[in-house]
């Protein structure tokens, strides 16, 4: 036992049990910094709340979303007012079967609200998934090899520079009919507008993970690894890809709130999904006509909207503050 240690036997003893202590894992210090975010943090719960509901919801809170009532259903449902209309208006009558009304053909607005989230939802992953795959093959490929990099930089330039939501109308115009004879009105419908929103929203993805990809192929152990023969498919796979992790996850996040966004803009214009089948954009257009004397039936789509796009932002921002070694720690 040294001198220091007969001196001072337990600051000797905790600073061995500190040593002995397992190495911190990379995910729990991710974590740690995430937790730090309260923006971020706020926004998961949000974003975790939203999805549970649009979910699970329809099994708890069950009303047929496209059931059109007919007869003396439909005459006592078509005047249904929400309940903080009951609350203001003591004549008017108040069914706590439908919380928040009903639309003009009697059809349940909070079930097509659940409804309308399920696509909405399930629009932005696929498409986000499609965006992330294009932009991380194209912006690896530019970055690694150096002979590929200008065609495709200049590409990416051209798909910038294009007017993408005209673009979008057009294609929706030309491809919607053949595609929902093959596969149906609304399998057609969601594969069109997945590929045109992942199509057309990849190229920020692949001009950040090109730019992490030049500075990491110039690291010491990428030029160890190709100084021993690795071969570049490895080299990507092993060295340059968990490397670039932050910046793609980052880009998901985002991805998500971009396609929701696109998606509710093409079916309040109309070129989205059939006017049966719901959706967030759906249910704006459905209630523009009646706006003036419903201003609940715009309000809730939009506040859903409206709220998960801020939850998504928050979440990529904490994330990306999260798991950049550079940030992580302040």
């Amino acid at each position: 036992m040294t001198d220091a240690a007969k001196k001072d036997p337990l600051q000797h003893s905790s600073v061995q049990q500190e040593a002995e202590k397992a190495p911190r894992s990379q995910w729990r210090d991710v974590w740690d910094q995430f937790k730090s975010h309260r923006g971020a943090l706020s926004g998961g719960i949000l974003f975790l709340i939203i999805c549970v509901g649009v979910i699970f919801g329809p099994l708890v809170y069950w009303n047929d979303a496209q059931y059109v009532p007919t007869g003396r259903d439909f005459i006592k449902l078509r005047d249904m007012r929400p309940i903080y209309h009951a609350l203001w208006d003591p004549s008017a009558k108040m069914d706590w079967a439908y919380p928040l009304g009903t639309d003009n053909l009697g059809r349940d607005t909070l079930s097509r609200l659940m409804f309308g989230g399920r696509v909405s939802l399930a629009v932005g992953m696929a498409a986000m998934v499609l965006a992330l795959l294009l932009g991380s093959l194209v912006g690896v490929v530019a970055g690694y090899f150096k002979r590929l990099d200008g065609l495709l930089m200049r590409l990416t330039d051209l798909f910038l520079a294009l007017p993408l939501l005209p673009m979008i109308l057009v294609a929706a115009v030309l491809f919607r009919e053949s595609l929902s004879k093959s596969i149906g009105p609304e399998g057609g419908v969601f594969v069109l507008i997945v590929c045109l929103i992942g199509i057309t929203s990849w190229m920020p993805t692949a001009r950040i993970v090109r730019g992490d990809v030049l500075a990491i192929k110039e690291r010491e152990f990428v030029l160890a690894a190709r100084s021993i023969g690795t071969k570049p498919d490895k080299i990507i796979s092993r060295h340059i890809l968990p490397n670039v992790l932050s910046p793609i996850m980052v880009s998901a996040t985002l991805g998500i709130a971009t396609a929701i966004i696109t998606e509710s803009a093409l079916s309040f214009l109309g070129f989205g999904f059939p006017p049966d089948f719901p959706t967030w954009g759906r249910l704006l257009n459905d209630a523009v006509d009646r706006m003036t004397l419903f201003p609940e039936r715009v309000l809730w789509p939009g506040i859903l909207i409206s709220l998960t796009v801020l939850s998504v932002n928050y979440l990529g921002d904490g994330l990306r503050d999260a798991l950049d070694p550079r940030i992580r720690g302040r």
